[in-house]
């Protein structure tokens, strides 16, 4: 029989385990429930995945975002791994196809999202199934304390209920008592075993710089040749114009979001990953389950909205064990800009409840009616009729979610229709006359498309003919305007169903207590960032573990309030002096190189050299060595 260590080797070329993995993984083996707190790059996935792989059976794995599900599915496919990942691309006959690969076809990872597993359908199909382990994802999710709150993971022990007894290993990277207490109690797992790791990062420097202007600061600080960073920005069109202005300054970057085409996505994650664009600039959207370990620099130009969220992003820098920087501009325009973002999302009692009317106003639904039906929902074209703040609207639909009051499906898709308008041999005709394989696809895979409307799959037929399904569109819009085809082509829209007849102010009343809590919970959490951002007296390292309820009596000495107060001990000038001495005779010169040649600590160099680039003595080159401005 395989052991771990040899699963380990075999499929993923490790020659020995991070700790405290293989303690995990043994533990899951012995069937017992297990919790997981393990920093960024801890290497959780791998605690659920051995495991999965030496028992038999199919290890369901609960996850909240496609593209994490994605990427972990394609990870193991090129280790020769069988998985499939149940995401809304795919179509009943493909979910029946993927679940008889599941129980016939030594398939052995199953990814799902916690929403997909409350189908009665997609339950009834993992009946059917040995599931040998049940691992659930970004666990925090589940707690109304944690960040990401995610209402359908308070749905997950349904899995009880189908009878399946195999043990439940819960991972995540940030957890606070409070959450892991919501974890356990959530996931009704009392027993379990607990394994936490320091969220310590001793190489990690975590510094707040108060700079006004951004875009100046960030083309003096980045050299144009250099290792991966992430820069986080809080609104798309904030990250589409920094990615834009970096790429004229002769930076090469990409930039990702959530309104992005899943085409456009991957050309920039891929980008990205082969360091064609060594620079990303992205939305809180970007980073969970990425697997790169030399990122060297994470970047916030505004504030982030909790400390669980700061700590997992921070956490993407130096997972390869090198030196890397987490910097905040954290001044009073950040903050200020903060306060104003969480004011517009506030959610009042008040509000929820107009919401509500508005809502069952806009639907026709009548006073104690309960509809059988889901509605589609367009979130703008409702709040421009009302007159409405989007982002409160919003924050109130999630809220009357998470409530269980209705459903809100953002990914709802409306599938794309296409029918002929003309004769199969003017269809013929055109197709022969144009070269165009479009049409003889459609023809193969289509019957009765002359008669009535047909549903088709823009990104199934863009496999079918090596292309992308933008593309696809564009070609059949194309012969739209040539006479053609009726084409309406599929968008994204929202669903709403509710979940209990219509009661108007009655409704909300109910949860009012929880919805004054939810809004204590969040005001929490932004004070917790900004007192974070305002400090300059302790440690970074040192408050930042506090908050998780982590203690550690030595501060870390690299962040920028550790530096500051090593700066104040020690007189920089004569050492400025010696290192434009320096640079005046060698031209050029890394960091490094100034380091060895002083024999003087490194922290204190690096601030030196900080203070001569803020003062624009120095600059950084395009070979990333220092040089003196011509000016000096």
């Amino acid at each position: 029989m395989e052991s771990p260590l040899s699963i380990l080797k075999k499929y993923w070329k490790y020659q020995d385990f991070k700790k405290p993995q293989e303690k995990i993984i043994t533990t899951v083996l012995q069937n017992k429930n297990t919790v997981v707190l393990l920093p960024t790059g801890g290497g959780k996935s791998i605690c659920y995945q051995i495991p999965a792989l030496l028992k038999e059976g199919v290890c369901l794995v609960i996850s909240p975002l496609i593209a994490l599900m994605n990427d972990q599915v394609d990870s193991l496919k090129k280790k020769g791994i069988k998985a499939i990942a149940l995401t809304s691309s795919l179509h009943q006959e493909e979910v029946i196809q993927a679940f008889d690969n599941l129980q016939f076809g030594n398939y052995k990872f199953l990814y799902i999202s916690p929403e997909k597993l409350q189908s009665e359908f997609i339950q009834q199909k993992i009946k059917q199934l040995n599931i040998n382990l049940i691992a659930v994802d970004e666990a925090h999710c589940i707690s109304e304390w944690g960040h990401d709150f995610r209402p359908a993971y308070l749905k997950i022990p349904i899995i009880k209920e189908l009878g399946i007894s195999a043990p439940i290993l819960a991972l995540t990277a940030t957890a606070t008592k409070r959450v892991l207490s919501d974890i356990i109690t959530n996931l009704e797992i009392s027993d379990a075993q607990i394994f936490k790791q320091s969220l310590k990062r001793s190489k990690l420097a975590l510094k707040i710089t108060q700079h006004e202007d951004v875009y100046y600061h960030l083309k003096r600080q980045l050299p144009t040749h250099l290792q991966p960073v992430i820069i986080y920005a809080s609104s798309r069109k904030r990250v589409k114009d920094l990615s834009l202005y970096l790429n004229k300054n002769n930076f090469k970057s990409s930039y990702y979001h959530g309104g992005l085409s899943v085409e456009e996505k991957q050309a920039s994650f891929n980008n990205w990953m082969k360091e064609k664009t060594p620079i990303m600039v992205a939305t809180n959207a970007f980073g969970m389950g990425i697997d790169k370990d030399n990122v060297q620099q994470i970047i916030h130009i505004d504030l982030p909205n909790s400390l669980e969220n700061y700590m997992q992003e921070a956490g993407r820098a130096g997972r390869n064990g090198q030196n890397a920087i987490s910097t905040i501009f954290g001044n009073e325009h950040t903050i200020f800009n903060l306060k104003n973002q969480f004011k517009k999302g506030f959610v009042t009692v008040a509000f929820a409840k107009s919401i509500y009317n508005h809502l069952n106003q806009y639907l026709y639904i009548a006073y104690g009616e309960l509809p059988q039906h889901s509605f589609e929902f367009n979130l703008t074209t409702f709040c421009n009729q009302y007159q409405i703040n989007i982002l409160q609207t919003y924050n109130t639909l999630k809220l009357l979610e998470r409530e269980q009051i209705l459903s809100f499906d953002e990914n709802f898709n409306v599938q794309s229709s296409l029918k002929f308008k003309v004769s199969p041999n003017k269809v013929l005709d055109y197709a022969e006359r144009n070269n165009n394989q479009l049409i003889k696809v459609i023809l193969r895979t289509h019957g009765g498309i002359f008669d009535h409307y047909i549903k088709i799959n823009e990104s199934i037929i863009a496999k079918k003919t090596n292309t992308t399904s933008s593309r696809i569109k564009s070609q059949l819009i194309k012969l739209e305007k040539d006479g053609l085809v009726k084409y309406n082509y599929n968008k994204n829209t929202s669903q709403l169903k509710f979940l209990v007849p219509r009661e108007d102010d009655k409704t909300i009343l109910k949860i009012a207590q929880d919805i004054k809590q939810q809004n204590s919970i969040k005001l929490e959490k932004m004070n917790a960032v900004i007192h974070y951002v305002k400090n300059n007296k302790i440690c970074r390292s040192k408050l930042l573990l506090d908050y998780f309820d982590e203690k550690t009596g030595s501060d870390c000495g690299i962040c920028d309030v550790c530096l500051s107060t090593k700066k104040s001990l020690f007189d920089h000038k004569p050492l400025a002096r010696k290192i434009l001495e320096l640079l005046s005779h060698q031209k050029q010169l890394s960091a490094k190189e100034i380091i060895t040649s002083l024999g003087i600590e490194t922290s204190i160099v690096l601030t030196t050299i900080q203070n001569l680039l803020n003062t624009d003595k120095i600059s950084i080159n395009s070979q990333n060595k220092l040089e003196m401005n011509k000016d000096d």
